[in-house]
């Protein structure tokens, strides 16, 4: 079945093969590969999350089209491989919706660094991307996930969570639910920035994860950036912070030990010298706001985790028991920290 959706797609030659490839949780990804030995990466897009695949490709598309334009490397932007009766993708018999992409050859993806010269390579990267796009006109984009980053309205989702409390979990997270009402005020901070006009909108991509960097395999520096799904209007302190808070944290996401849940300085300093330095088109304001990114970031993703936690893990997938309210543990404890790091968080970007 596979090889005859590859064939629809104009790749060179006829598909030889066709394997699951990879770990993603949203799509379900393929490695391509044809009779001419060229390869490429097939996806099978989750229409349960991405409900609109036009407005969703229309992104990726016009995002990739400018990228090209301006840096026209085929390893420094995504390439969509069209398919052969046209558009940027297709639908199957059953009505499943499918894209593909160049493989980009001579690369390599980490799913955590190893070095602290892996997270400033990402955080070149993000900067590049960020600063590539600055003339792009962001209205312009589709919201491929609605008020993803709309920070109080994931208050809202959590006020609305735990006042309906439907498996009486409410009285277990008390502690919880009050760390986190305790910032719902400052929770608006950036979006109000926003719309005073005190701050520009972005593209932003919104999944700013050291994986969805894709390095030189010799040089290990950035070719470019993946994982295009939630390119979306937004702000520049969102993607900083984002990868603040998966990448500067000393623990996993799930560590049930608080004890070894912080915010690493030092690599909060390596991220701060590769975004600024790459991303030269940042505003005075959106400097100044990159800390609050990062906290507000950490802040939603613990809401998030609460949230579904209160209603009977029905977003995030669980492994375990209590699974969800242990990663909002984690993200709480890295505000926390962040809080009585305040401070020096500031200093380090203002002398950046």
């Amino acid at each position: 079945m596979n090889n005859e959706i590859v064939n629809r797609f104009a790749i060179a030659g006829e598909a030889a093969s066709c394997e699951r490839y990879g770990n993603g949780h949203i799509n379900e990804t393929y490695l391509a590969v044809s009779t001419s030995g060229a390869r490429y990466i097939l996806q099978k897009i989750n229409q349960t999350v991405f409900r609109d695949v036009p407005a969703l490709m229309r992104n990726i598309s016009s995002v990739c089209e400018f990228l090209r334009a301006r840096d026209p490397d085929p390893r420094h932007s995504m390439r969509i491989v069209p398919p052969r009766e046209g558009g940027s993708f297709l639908y199957d018999e059953s009505g499943a919706a499918w894209r593909m992409y160049d493989f980009v050859e001579d690369s390599l993806c980490l799913e955590a660094p190893e070095t602290a010269e892996d997270f400033y390579q990402s955080a070149v990267a993000f900067g590049t991307f960020q600063r590539q796009l600055a003339e792009f006109p962001a209205e312009t984009l589709a919201e491929t996930i609605p008020h993803f980053h709309d920070t109080p309205d994931r208050f809202r989702q959590l006020h609305e969570a735990a006042d309906s409390d439907p498996l009486g979990r409410k009285k277990l997270v008390a502690r919880e639910l009050e760390f986190a009402f305790a910032r719902e005020e400052e929770a608006g901070a950036l979006v109000g920035m926003l719309a005073k006009g005190e701050l520009p909108l972005r593209v932003t991509h919104n999944d700013t994860k050291l994986n969805n960097v894709m390095l030189d395999a010799s040089t290990r520096k950035p070719l470019c950036v993946i994982d295009l799904d939630t390119v979306m209007p937004g702000l520049a302190a969102y993607d900083f912070g984002d990868s603040i808070r998966f990448g500067a944290s000393t623990a996993a996401e799930d560590e049930r030990d608080l004890e070894k849940v912080t915010m690493s300085l030092p690599l909060f300093e390596t991220f701060v010298r590769g975004f600024t330095s790459a991303c030269t088109t940042l505003t005075a304001n959106e400097r100044e706001t990159l800390p609050m990114g990062a906290k507000l970031m950490t802040l939603e993703c613990g809401i998030r985790f609460l949230a579904d936690y209160l209603v009977g893990d029905t977003y995030f997938r669980i492994h375990r028991p209590d699974h969800n309210l242990d990663r909002c543990r984690t993200q709480f404890k890295l505000v926390a920290d962040m809080e009585a790091k305040w401070a020096e968080m500031a200093r380090i970007v203002s002398k950046a």
